[in-house]
């Protein structure tokens, strides 16, 4: 009976100490925030002192105006149709021109207008509503105005007002 009780003791497996992973993790969170403190006080990857002293040197610079003008549109109400119970939407803008362009691009400042009326006219109340949008809804007009003035004749669409009411 001696010989069963020591047979069964020397099979029961040892229980695996715990010891190694506690340790694992308590130099994985120093290391961790060592090296955030590192990177956090500038001792790794510069400082920030260095690069304030390099944009000081920058803003000392005077600033230089780029050669171009801005021609303003008239003021557009547009009706945004049946789906949107007789709303409207106010929009004013300015066209950001080179100063040598602005005779040929007031030229055809009618054409851009149409063009831009007949666009906002088209979209839907649900485009409208989104502020996000906008970005795209100034793209597609900034794309619109180029194809009718030339791509190098108008640099930027500047939105001044873009009321729904």
């Amino acid at each position: 009976m001696a010989e069963a009780t020591t047979e069964i003791e020397e099979e029961a497996p040892k229980k695996a100490s715990k010891l190694p992973l506690i340790l694992a993790l308590v130099l994985a969170l120093g290391g961790g925030g060592g090296a955030f403190f590192a990177i956090y006080s500038g001792m790794i990857l510069g400082s920030d002192e260095a690069e304030m002293a390099g944009a000081g040197a920058e803003a000392t610079k005077p600033f230089v105006a780029p050669d171009v003008a801005f021609i303003a549109l008239d003021p557009m109400t547009i009706s945004l149709g049946r789906a949107s119970e007789g709303r409207h939407l106010r929009f004013t803008a300015n066209i950001e021109v080179p100063s040598n362009q602005e005779d040929n691009v007031r030229k055809v400042l009618p054409r851009i207008v149409d063009v831009l009326n007949g666009y906002l006219r088209a979209l839907r109340m649900e485009d409208l509503e989104d502020p996000a949008t906008l970005v795209r809804i100034r793209a597609q007009m900034l794309r619109r105005i180029q194809v009718i003035t030339g791509p190098d004749a108008v640099s930027d669409l500047l939105i001044v007002e873009f009321v729904l009411n």
